[in-house]
């Protein structure tokens, strides 16, 4: 990885953005949460739940049992519910989805981690798949720019080799605004960590300088936290 994103600070600032981010919507009465290649996390059991929301994460099968196995004896804040699925095989997980959001009337869906590793088509298709839902409002993602991609594809090696990093749009948020989403809010990682004192020495000067255009990404070495609404 970067040598900058060694003492784990992207993550720690990604997580609060996110966190933040969905404690808002659902004071503003979201019922209902679905969190996409949710892999380990605990958000469930960790943030301040009212019990009535429904959280539904979406993974691999395999995943999902080895997580159940794990959590066994512990209790999620609200009502939770896995999915396992192949994220590649639409038809199938819209299909479970659909299902498991019933009556909710208002969706928040997390893809935190996931786009990245998609191609252009894969996004435009997820893009697509959300848009079929009604109650889907609002959709939270975390972007890179292109040169953060290079970054990361440089620093990692051949550890990417099974798992590439393949989607960091030029044009930022605007790539989604094309798609019919509107920008709610978009927050930069790096600035982030800073007003959270996570960064090392050396990007702290960095940090302070204003924020490149979010829909000019192409030479900026930018990371953030988006949320879209329809």
């Amino acid at each position: 990885m970067p040598p900058s994103a060694r003492n784990g600070w992207p993550i720690i600032a990604r997580t609060k953005l996110i966190d933040d981010l969905l404690e808002g919507a659902i004071a503003d009465g979201f019922d209902s949460i679905v969190n996409l290649a949710a892999g380990f996390d605990t958000r469930p059991y960790r943030l301040e739940l009212p019990e009535s929301l429904l959280w539904i994460e979406v993974d691999l099968a395999s995943l999902i049992d080895e997580k159940n196995r794990n959590l066994a004896d512990a209790k999620p804040r609200c009502q939770l519910l896995r999915i396992g699925a192949d994220l590649t095989h639409a038809d199938s997980w819209t299909a479970a989805l659909r299902d498991a959001l019933g009556a909710t009337t208002r969706t928040l869906v997390l893809t935190e981690g996931l786009l990245l590793y998609l191609s252009e088509p894969e996004v435009q298709d997820l893009a697509r798949n959300f848009a079929a839902f009604d109650n889907v409002q609002s959709w939270i993602l975390d972007l890179a720019s292109p040169a953060i991609l290079a970054m990361m594809r440089k620093g990692m090696g051949t550890h990417l080799a099974n798992a590439p990093v393949k989607f960091a749009p030029p044009t930022g948020v605007a790539y989604f605004e094309a798609l019919g989403w509107r920008v709610k809010r978009v927050s930069s990682i790096l600035h982030a960590a800073g007003s959270m004192h996570r960064l090392p020495w050396f990007l702290r000067l960095i940090s302070k300088l204003p924020e490149p255009n979010p829909r000019r990404l192409t030479h900026a070495r930018w990371s953030g936290v988006v949320q879209l609404i329809r």
